[in-house]
């Protein structure tokens, strides 16, 4: 195994013992007896001065409850921790991935043609790019009719079959991307519930319908269920049972070519991508391949270019001025000092709107780990619960508790100066104006609230003067771009795996294995057969399992 540097190459885990985490502890009572306003008077400039640019993103980290002194102190946990070393250990290839013995080279999908990178003895950018090329020339067959499916006819429709990173990345971006995509519609199917392969089905038609069937192994349960049913329907429809059918309206994004063949793709038609690609960091890897058939290959280099602009940023820059590292150590400042265990991400933007979801996979299965890298408990929790919806959506929904509830919840927003569409009314004005209006209203009033005092000098009832009242001190980071592009949604999705990387360097856990999600798997595939043998099924390892299988199997009809 590759020795890698920094904190987490000491068996010495234990970040809450470094001088750096007590010297946070200690400082924290004193943030916390300071509100946002008396922050601002203080300090009058932070509004200007605790900002970042980064690509086309601003970002102003002036509304958290942390002092320039703050900043300082995380500056320095993040050095003891070893995060710079480490942070160009994961560039340069090494190891990282420690329980895998794996690089985690995700931040080489985008790399330009010309770099030069080569990782156990491979010439990475070399076959990154040798797979983006044979993306291109494939998907620009799809785009201009040339290819076409077995009655002739050209694509008009492309359904992505994967799950987890394999779904949630381009089914995110496609939606992110609406104005751009001028190739074949984009349908993304990934729950093993019927009804989600049926409802897309309905409005297909066999004819014009490509398939693409992204599973890294070619076994995943629920892709190649879905995969199984997507052929049944397509051979049906078609009223053929020829595998010429399924070559010309199935391909693979995988790199099993033995079990891509025997369901009957060809595997020139295969497009691979590597260990060192995890699936919640892979939707700029052939993953991506739907994406790049509705938008195109320079589009998709767009895209990559983005992503690559904020890595570039994230490995030169100093700390002190470094996104990524900044909102990655606020996130951990408010986990670990606070108890603040969530945090909310509100774009204002409808087209982000599946961007949550996107986090919560990137974030929640990277960093939500209970042992550090070398298999020792933590000795603090780690991992931020991401959640949220598309402003003013949340607005009316759950940004009462945001802010009146007894929890604090950091906010981040996302704005664009420039809308995807506008409606302009001679007396109303722009609609794109008008949302964000809201977007900077709820940073402010998040921030800084009303008092008691304020409120009833408007001559509000006495009686309803507490209900009316807004603590205001509840912490936001505003980030800004001029307009929602290719790049600038690369940007966004590079700038929070960074985070991500910060958080999960500092805690010294394994952000890129996930072992959690795999023992649920192993005991579904047990449990299928209990579920629907014809005979009574035999006990299980405890009551309450074995009598809701017992009703399930009642109501379907079967022994119980």
């Amino acid at each position: 195994m590759s020795e890698v540097s920094g904190f987490i190459s000491s068996d010495n885990d234990d970040i809450t013992a470094t001088q750096s985490w007590q010297a946070l502890a200690a400082h924290q009572p004193h943030v916390f007896a300071m509100h946002l306003r008396e922050v601002f008077v203080v300090d009058p400039k932070r509004g200007s001065e605790l900002t970042v640019d980064v690509g086309d993103l601003h970002i102003d980290y002036s509304k958290h409850r942390v002092l320039r002194e703050t900043l300082e102190l995380l500056m320095s946990l993040a050095r003891e921790a070893g995060l710079e070393d480490l942070r160009e250990d994961m560039f340069t290839g090494r190891h990282i991935n420690t329980s895998e013995d794996r690089a985690v080279l995700h931040t080489a999908l985008r790399l330009p043609a010309d770099a030069q990178l080569t990782v156990d003895g491979q010439d990475v950018v070399h076959d990154v790019h040798e797979v983006l090329t044979a993306m291109g020339e494939f998907t620009d067959r799809v785009r201009s009719g040339e290819w076409t499916g077995y009655t002739g006819k050209a694509i008009t429709d492309v359904v992505n079959i994967g799950i987890g990173g394999s779904d949630l990345g381009p089914a995110m971006v496609y939606q992110a991307l609406r104005h751009y995509v001028d190739g074949p519609r984009c349908h993304f199917v990934s729950n093993v519930d019927p009804a989600d392969l049926v409802g897309t089905l309905a409005t297909l038609d066999a004819e014009t319908t490509l398939f693409i069937i992204a599973s890294k192994t070619f076994g995943t349960l629920e892709t190649l269920t879905n995969a199984a049913a997507a052929r049944t329907w397509l051979l049906e429809q078609l009223g053929t049972d020829s595998a010429d059918a399924v070559a010309k309206h199935f391909v693979a994004v995988s790199t099993n070519a033995d079990k891509v063949s025997a369901f009957g793709i060809d595997t020139a038609n295969m497009f691979g991508f590597w260990d060192w690609v995890g699936g919640r960091y892979s939707v700029d890897s052939a993953i991506g391949l739907s994406v790049m058939a509705a938008v195109g290959k320079d589009r998709f280099a767009e895209f990559l270019s983005g992503f690559h602009a904020v890595d570039e940023h994230f490995r030169t820059q100093p700390l002190e001025r470094n996104a990524p590292v900044i909102l990655g150590l606020i996130g951990l400042w408010y986990t670990n000092f606070w108890d603040m265990q969530s945090r909310v991400v509100l774009p204002y933007s409808n087209d982000m709107a599946r961007f949550a979801a996107y986090l919560q996979q990137l974030t929640m299965e990277s960093n939500g780990k209970s042992v550090t890298a070398h298999g020792h408990h933590v000795t603090t929790d780690t991992g931020e619960i991401f959640w949220g919806e598309p402003g003013t959506n949340g607005q009316h929904a759950f940004y009462q508790l945001l802010h009146q509830g007894t929890r604090v919840v950091p906010s981040d927003f996302i704005g664009f100066a420039r809308p995807t569409d506008d409606i302009v009314d001679a007396d109303a004005g722009s609609m794109h104006d008008l949302l964000m209006s809201n977007y900077f209203a709820q940073t402010k009033v998040l921030a800084f609230g009303k008092t008691a005092d304020e409120i009833a000098a408007e001559g509000v009832d006495p009686h309803v003067v507490a209900h009316k009242v807004m603590p205001g001190n509840r912490p936001s980071t505003s980030i800004l771009a001029p307009e929602l592009t290719p790049s600038v949604i690369g940007q966004l999705i590079a700038l929070y795996e960074h985070q991500v990387f910060v958080e999960g360097m500092i805690w010294g856990i394994n952000p890129f294995d996930q072992w959690g999600v795999e023992l649920g798997k192993t005991s579904a595939k047990e449990l299928l057969d209990v579920i629907t043998a014809p005979e009574p099924p035999a006990p299980q390892a405890d009551s309450s399992t074995d009598n809701l299988v017992r009703w399930y199997r009642h109501h379907r009809g079967r022994q119980a």
